[in-house]
């Protein structure tokens, strides 16, 4: 993942041309690069219908792709947001569900809690996923702050998940392989890539050793993923953010190893956006292989794409594209039929348990004795502020592409003087519309204006551009957001006091599209006090909807 305190430009990286390695086609069967590396038993793989990119339109960025069996798991950065790490599931590499979270709390600093400091991208960065089968334990591993590295295990998806261990050396960007002899290696690096060699037992460094080192005229090089395919050992890299290369080595995993591009200026498969870099390779139980990069499509985010690989008789891989681009659209892999249908990742969402779904992340890590769902979310008011990026207990949600709308029920006549509560189209730049109660009388505002810098401080709290005053104690609250690429990028705001009529309230607000926040914009509910706490509101009901 690249560091906003790097010296290349990335937004002029972002440009679109034309290139890509090339050379004789080979199908490579062989030892999966995930944890299985024979043929799942069970129905014959059915041809599929062909799917069409981007597979996922939601923000998950610097994906790390494995497959378990017939079940492929997906992990991805998310900086700030808790719980982080989310992991997502698939039985057939196009149709994704979220199953889980890898890191339940970002207790890495009071920061991450909005105590004193904040932790605006910084956080879960690019990380690894992986599973050991010696003893069917998944285990994700990432670096915080580029201070030291964290183990978090499960042996299942949906967790628990709990910290295995803490490493001192950062691995930057890591990349986790577990060799055919059970050895755990990881291989990280920004430039200057380097591989260590972990205990058995994953909880300390018994070897690091620099393995390669980026000619200048390639540049920068990071994002690592580490694979043992038939004997040999590859390190998939991204030079970012518009081009992809991978080291091989058939001497050992400490190289020494060489490079070639695989692609660079390739035109992506959404209007306006990226060239697809940094993700995973991964293999079907059928032995067909899949590269799944994610596409920077700013406002939305960074989202994933899916093509198929090819391998030369030499053991390179080569990206298949369509009329010299990353194809909009493929014939589906050829998997098994699914056990079941994935869990969509829009539709209602009543809160009727008392955990979390995991479709939903908080902004930092929250006040637990200030929200309870079952029976709808009641949020209780956890900070004094007039400032949203500094409110606890905001719950985001992500914007589904090209554009979607979200929906509220909010009953407010718990609100006290004071409070302002709402739904917000959250990043760097921010805009909301809520209910505001001051001096005994609730009205409906739409505020926009809401802005940080880029050291993340809030440079702004926003100004009220419309409001109406508000009779009972319940209102219904809209956004829509049309995340696709372009000059527009636009979103709005309405209410309605039946469920059924809704009055569009204060401009289009443009959202903004630089990518140095990283993280897409959010759907996001909140509500914090401006004088005293004491205040809640309660969300009966959340719908994502597309059109």
């Amino acid at each position: 993942m690249s560091c906003p305190r790097q010296p290349f430009d990335r937004r002029k990286a972002l440009t679109v041309g034309g290139g890509l390695v090339t050379g004789a086609l080979l199908s490579l069967a062989g030892p999966s690069p995930t944890a299985a590396s024979a043929p799942a038993r069970g129905p014959a793989p059915t041809a599929a219908a062909p799917y069409t990119n981007p597979v996922i339109w939601q923000d998950f960025a610097d994906i790390d792709v494995i497959r378990v069996g017939g079940t492929y798991y997906a992990s991805a950065s998310t900086m700030h947001y808790s719980p982080g790490a989310p992991v997502l599931r698939s039985y057939d590499l196009v149709n994704w569900e979220i199953a889980g979270h890898s890191v339940p709390v970002l207790d890495f600093g009071a920061k991450y809690d909005l105590n004193g400091a904040r932790g605006y991208v910084r956080g879960i960065w690019a990380s690894s996923l992986a599973y050991r089968p010696a003893n069917r334990t998944f285990y994700w591993l990432g670096q915080i702050d580029f201070a030291r590295t964290y183990v978090y295990t499960a042996t299942a998806v949906e967790g628990p998940w709990s910290r295995l261990t803490t490493i001192n050396t950062p691995y930057y960007d890591a990349g986790l392989l577990v060799d055919t002899d059970d050895t755990l290696y990881v291989a990280y690096g920004n430039t200057t890539i380097s591989v260590a060699q972990l205990s058995p037992d994953g909880r300390s460094q018994i070897r690091t050793q620099q393995v390669f080192t980026t000619p200048s005229s390639v540049g920068t090089l990071e994002g690592s993923r580490f694979y043992k395919i038939n004997g040999q050992y590859y390190i998939f890299l991204t030079r970012p953010a518009n081009g992809q290369y991978i080291l091989k080595s058939s001497g050992g995993p400490f190289g020494p190893y060489t490079m070639r591009q695989v692609l660079l200026d390739l035109r992506g498969p959404i209007p306006g956006g990226g060239v697809p870099h940094q993700g995973g390779l991964v293999q079907t139980q059928g032995g067909a292989w899949y590269y799944m990069a994610f596409v920077d499509a700013y406002p939305g985010g960074r989202v994933p794409v899916l093509a198929p690989v090819t391998w030369t008789p030499d053991g390179w891989p080569v990206v298949q594209l369509v009329n010299g681009a990353w194809g909009t659209s493929y014939p589906g892999p050829a998997v098994p039929a699914p056990p079941r249908q994935v869990t969509p990742m829009t539709g209602v969402d009543t809160f009727d348990g008392t955990a979390l779904k995991p479709r939903w992340e908080w902004n930092h890590n929250p006040d637990n004795t200030k929200w309870s769902a079952g029976d709808g979310l009641t949020l209780r008011t956890a900070t004094v502020t007039g400032d949203l990026y500094w409110a606890r207990n905001t719950l985001t949600h992500r914007i589904q592409g090209p554009t979607s709308t979200a929906t509220v029920e909010l009953d407010h006549s718990a609100m006290r003087d004071g409070d302002r509560a709402g739904l917000a189209l959250l990043r760097d730049s921010s805009a909301w519309i809520g209910v505001r109660r001051d001096g005994g009388a609730a009205r409906v505002t739409m505020v926009n204006g809401l802005t940080m810098d880029g050291s993340w401080n809030t440079t702004a709290t926003g100004t009220e551009v419309a409001s109406v005053p508000l009779a009972g104690g319940r209102v219904w609250l809209r956004a829509t957001a049309d995340i696709r690429p372009g000059a527009a990028r636009p979103g709005t705001f309405s209410y309605s006091t039946d469920g059924t009529h809704f009055t569009r309230l204060g401009p289009a607000f443009s959202m903004g599209n630089d990518w140095r926040f990283f993280m897409g914009y959010r759907f996001a509910l909140f509500n914090h006090a401006t004088q005293a706490l004491g205040g809640a509101v309660r969300i009966a009901r959340f719908e994502l909807s597309t059109p």
